[in-house]
């Protein structure tokens, strides 16, 4: 059955699976109906400008406070999933890149496949992310996941999946993104093996970035966004709920489903995102714009105009400019790249960056086009064409990116990345 979905980014919402479950105005002041219970999330402090303001009203089955007392789980927190601040080794100023990491052969969830790249800040502070990769071979049934460090925002890049909040029922695959925020309980089913990318944004919440001269059209608009409708399960029976709380996972026996909310309203809500739907702005003269005219969505640092972090894309897109050197050029950035491919080829590598693979390239580490393809744009003929069949991201940020242990140990690194730009010979007249 095709899911539903209400359209629109930032909205106040109202969904309801149950006729009536709703309340009309405010709530009764002794019962919610139906006899619901009356609970409400904030993802901001109650004080915050109302433009700002994120909570929801959920009218659920039974209190979320429920539950019996959280429980550490093992040591594969420390040893895999990781937190800020990201210190348990130096931070290289190397270019690095990896292959995609592997999906296991045995049994794998989405929780237990989760593994950490790199990071910045830490959630105490509300500042920096954590990139993550998940991979699942197998569906949470009665197993729940929510984070307090951070709002989760997933890029699949193998295999759909199937995600059930509390707000109701989401399906992304590939070539969209979905946002999960801050605590929202759900869990994630999958039909075969899956792959895909996770920031896990301790700052701001995402948000629709400024237009400026653009205008009012252009890039990602509201109506392209997806929101669930209210659906719920009535389960009694034992359950797990993992919590992510400063960087360790927890766990808590439940006797009842956790996404037990009937009815809702708000705009603290997850949401989908189809990256098909964003409209590329390009040159039509001369050279190249900076690669920000591509952000999807920002999550600002509380400096005008500089990002805790970006969300970027490089879709396929008409390349329209007059004498001019067509990929990235060679640069030096203040802000830190992590980039990720989700199919096809990036323009500005011949070969060695995958789909399911990383790049990172911090602080003012210099970068570019290959020796391949350098050579190939040089000679080009400078006539329109069409980067098709090819879908690449990348996360940028203020704060540096910083390697976990097992990044830099891992078999997927690419040791020998940097000479990508061995072989350039010596240029001048």
């Amino acid at each position: 059955m095709k899911l539903k979905y209400q359209a629109g980014f930032g909205n106040t919402f109202m969904s309801e699976a149950v006729k009536g479950a709703l309340p009309v105005g405010q709530n009764s002041p002794q019962h919610a109906p139906r006899g619901l219970y009356a609970e409400v999330v904030s993802g901001s402090a109650f004080t915050a400008p109302r433009a700002e303001n994120l909570s929801a009203w959920l009218y659920k089955l039974r209190p979320s406070a429920m539950h019996a007392p959280c429980k550490a789980m093992g040591a594969r927190t420390a040893a895999l999933l990781r937190t800020g601040p990201f210190n348990e080794v130096k931070t290289p100023p190397n270019r690095l890149r990896w292959d995609p990491l592997p999906i296991p052969t045995k049994p794998t969830d989405f929780i237990d496949g989760l593994v950490t790249i790199a990071g910045s800040g830490d959630p105490e502070s509300h500042t920096g992310m954590g990139v993550h990769v998940y991979r699942a071979n197998r569906s949470m049934t009665d197993r729940y996941f929510h984070t307090a460090d951070g709002e989760m925002m997933l890029v699949p890049q193998l295999g759909a999946l199937a995600i059930f909040s509390e707000f109701g029922k989401l399906e992304v695959s590939p070539g969209e993104i979905v946002v999960l925020p801050r605590g929202m309980k759900f869990k994630v089913g999958v039909q075969r093996p899956s792959r895909g990318y996770v920031c896990e944004n301790y700052g701001a919440p995402f948000r629709l970035p400024e237009l400026g001269p653009i205008g009012s059209q252009g890039l990602a608009q509201k109506r392209d966004f997806l929101a669930p409708v209210a659906a719920f399960e009535d389960k009694s029976g034992k359950c797990e709920v993992v919590c992510k709380f400063l960087g360790n996972l927890w766990t808590a026996e439940y006797r009842h489903s956790p996404l037990d909310v009937v009815a809702w309203h708000g705009n603290y809500v997850p949401y989908k995102y189809d990256l098909a739907r964003f409209m590329a702005i390009n040159t039509v003269s001369f050279d190249h714009p900076d690669p920000s005219i591509f952000t999807v969505l920002t999550s600002p640092s509380g400096q005008p105009g500089v990002a805790n972090c970006d969300f970027v894309i490089f879709p396929p897109r008409w390349m329209v400019a007059e004498h001019t050197f067509r990929p990235p050029w060679f640069h030096r950035n203040v802000m830190s790249e992590l980039m990720g491919l989700v199919h096809g080829v990036y323009d500005a590598k011949a070969e060695g960056f995958l789909p399911g693979g990383i790049s990172i390239h911090n602080c003012l580490q210099a970068h570019g086009p290959d020796v391949a393809t350098f050579d190939k744009a040089s000679s080009a003929e400078l006539k329109p064409h069409k980067i098709e069949n090819t879908l690449a991201f990348m996360w940028e940020s203020k704060y540096l990116f910083r390697p976990t242990k097992f990044a830099l140990g891992a078999p997927q690194l690419q040791r020998n990345y940097e000479t990508v730009w061995d072989g350039f010979k010596k240029k001048f007249k």
